[in-house]
């Protein structure tokens, strides 16, 4: 393990104010920023616009609220829409893209895991649903007052996402779009979500990451009831990979923060981060086995809400499966039920997944 590091170099925020509500900045020829509202923590998401011949593909949608909706109606009058697309299924990106395909008669475009996770979100599907959730946190320590908490919010998904699309376009790891007078390469990340799209234009060096890549704080990375088991953080990380094969002066618009230059450094801090969540995890669990929600204050030392500790404990878990997987921790289990993670001092053992 390695301790965080500074990044190599600084990056650079070549845009250092974003667009007030309902405007826009070109922040390269054919590609203009919005920004939308979220009523979280993390108040933002930034969506994109860009032009071709025939009208102008907006890339995500932002979170279903009278604000966005309206802020929408108002730029669309100045640009005439011809296309969606969507880099994954979290309500803030996907939220009103049903609204608008049927507003202005669009088409969507996103990859097929993104979709059914979207139904899947949506229609609480066994391992999907809120009370899956609730239980699977229970098992690895989540209190009482905390899972009560979650119960009582209920589905929070579909009031993100009030209504889904019914038909797309499949989008493809290595497809390109051709819009306008530039092409835009399908990079698939994974880990954030299962199938997430950034797009890559060679022309204008520019990559639209999603939540793959963000300026300032490292993108959620979680185990769900569904999978209890995945290793979301190892394909985060390897995922990282394929950026890094890009001109370092590429301009990277973010979901989060300010679009800025410097892919080599980012990748490199977000590793080193991870790096150190890990011998922090790892040197907690040689005192003893760990639950995951007794880990949590490690990650995450700071007071959290209901929805807060909804994305905390499952990227906890998501450290630990990968320690796990890795052969670091092994998982040991007592008459209470529930999972606590300890020291593997045989560390050359792989993780027994069962």
């Amino acid at each position: 393990m390695t301790p965080q590091q500074k990044d190599p170099k600084p990056l650079v925020y070549p845009f250092p104010e974003p667009p007030a509500l309902a405007t826009t900045i070109e922040v390269a020829p054919g590609i203009r920023w919005l920004r939308m509202p979220l009523p979280f923590a993390l108040d933002h998401i930034n969506l994109w616009l860009i032009e071709a011949h025939d009208g102008w593909t907006i890339v995500d949608t932002g979170y279903a609220l009278p604000a966005a909706k309206e802020a929408w109606r108002i730029q669309l009058q100045h640009y005439r829409p011809n296309r969606v697309v969507v880099t994954h299924f979290h309500p803030d990106h996907i939220g009103l893209a049903a609204w608008l395909m049927a507003e202005y008669d669009l088409p969507l475009f996103m990859s097929h895991g993104e979709l059914l996770s979207a139904f899947a979100a949506w229609l609480q599907a066994p391992g999907h649903g809120y009370r899956d959730m609730v239980a699977f946190f229970a098992r690895h320590g989540l209190g009482t007052s905390e899972q009560e908490a979650l119960l009582a919010r209920g589905a929070a998904y579909p009031k993100g996402v009030p209504e889904l699309p019914a038909t797309y376009e499949r989008l493809r790891a290595g497809d390109t779009l051709t819009l306008g007078e530039t092409t835009w390469r399908v990079i698939v990340g994974y880990g954030h979500s299962p199938e997430h799209v950034s797009l890559y234009c060679p022309e204008r060096k520019v990559l639209i990451s999603g939540d793959m890549l963000l300026p300032k704080i490292s993108t959620n990375v979680g185990v769900w009831a569904v999978a209890p088991h995945d290793d979301p953080l190892g394909d985060f990380l390897a995922s990282l990979d394929a950026f890094t094969a890009l001109p370092d002066e590429t301009l990277v618009l973010p979901s989060h923060g300010l679009p800025f230059q410097g892919i080599a450094a980012r990748v490199a801090a977000l590793k080193a981060h991870h790096d150190a969540r890990f011998a922090e995890l790892l040197a907690a669990c040689a005192k003893g086995p760990c639950t995951a929600a007794e880990l949590v204050p490690i990650l995450f030392p700071r007071a959290l809400d209901a929805h807060q500790m909804v994305f905390a404990l499952g990227e906890t878990i998501a450290h630990l499966n990968h320690a796990w997987r890795r052969g670091l921790l092994r998982r040991a289990f007592a008459s209470d039920g529930m999972i606590r993670f300890a020291y593997n001092h045989r560390s050359n053992n792989q993780g027994d997944p069962t």
